[in-house]
């Protein structure tokens, strides 16, 4: 049987490792999107990516088919894809589908959204109102958390980039 203090701290680990109440969900039709967030520019930079998790709950496909947003000129869609050993990047001009049933990740390295022309860097902790905009859900209103410069996840995912693997079980 544990003891309250250890109890506690358990309890106080499984806050730290969840999402953070901040994070936004944001429904859309039969769209959910959760986990949207950027990282931090530095001072200069003229691009940065945007990324969230779309999941359909609904019987019918959806399609993302653009972005924007008053912090930069330009909001597109993009995809990184591994071509005979080279990592290639180009915009998805038909959009992205979202199939029934599923979820779809923006995340580095993949699919993503290219801000384009930023207007002032992204800072670490900023909130980066942008519009999307899809074929059947229409325009939807969300924020990006903007996470630290080298983030690979939002803050508070299984992957934000903190090691537990010293953790004592």
């Amino acid at each position: 049987m544990k003891s309250v203090p250890q109890l506690f701290a358990f309890a106080a680990l499984l806050a730290f490792l969840g999402v953070p109440a901040h994070a936004q969900e944001v429904k859309a039709g039969d769209l959910v999107i959760t986990q949207a967030w950027s990282r931090a520019t530095p001072g200069g930079a003229k691009l940065a990516g945007g990324f969230l998790t779309i999941e359909n709950k609904g019987a019918a496909p959806d399609r993302l088919i653009s972005g924007a947003g008053d912090i930069a000129a330009k909001v597109e869609i993009h995809e990184m894809a591994m071509n005979n050993g080279v990592m290639t990047m180009r915009p998805l001009d038909k959009g992205l589908v979202i199939e029934p049933g599923k979820t779809v990740k923006l995340a580095p390295g993949g699919y993503h959204l290219m801000l384009m022309d930023l207007k002032q860097p992204f800072k670490q902790g900023d909130k980066v109102p942008i519009t999307l905009e899809f074929e059947k859900a229409g325009k939807v209103a969300l924020s990006l958390d903007v996470q630290g410069v080298g983030a690979q996840a939002p803050a508070g995912g299984a992957s934000s980039g903190h090691d537990h693997s010293g953790m004592k079980k």
